[in-house]
């Protein structure tokens, strides 16, 4: 029996846990990068998060994939249902603005790791060079046809009420 300390837990105990998970994942992820960070500096921890961001994101979009058996070339659809299954959405806010059916806009309306760096009076983590990385090969893995284009993202200015803002399109 796998996980038997599972087996008679509610609905509600296994979201917790699973937002606990991602948060610790999350967290594991910042302390990564601040170690490789105080190694190098600021530039050199990016150029390697971009990196290892290229190989996750890929991992993750095709395990997503497979789990929920989301068809190849899925489009735009499949990339909506995707981007609600990835580890940082269970400790962020974000939405999807449907352009249309094959465009769609996604926000980072609340991410934890700004809103830490906001809460310390420190100003936004600049994740845009990894983002590029990260959000285009997301998508590709779900369906080589999307492209994807950085609407604004740290170091840019941005709106209050979101942080980053990508487009998707076929």
């Amino acid at each position: 029996m796998k996980y038997p300390l599972l087996h008679d837990k509610n609905r509600e105990f296994l979201i917790f846990l699973l937002e606990d998970m991602a948060k610790r994942w999350l967290a594991h992820d910042g302390l990564w990068f601040q170690a490789v960070e105080k190694e190098l500096d600021m530039a050199g921890a990016i150029k390697i998060d971009a990196a290892a961001w290229e190989k996750f994101s890929q991992i993750e979009a095709q395990r997503i994939k497979a789990l929920l058996q989301l068809p190849d070339n899925g489009g735009i659809p499949a990339l909506k249902t995707a981007l609600g299954l990835r580890l940082y959405a269970f400790v962020n806010k974000q939405e999807i603005i449907d352009i249309d059916q094959n465009r769609i806009i996604f926000r980072m309306n609340d991410c934890r790791v700004q809103s830490a760096r906001k809460r310390k009076g420190l100003s936004d983590f600049p994740c845009k060079k990894v983002g590029l990385v990260e959000y285009s090969v997301f998508a590709k893995a779900i369906d080589p046809r999307i492209k994807t284009r950085c609407l604004t993202c740290p170091p840019d200015e941005h709106p209050a009420d979101y942080f980053c803002a990508w487009e998707f399109w076929i």
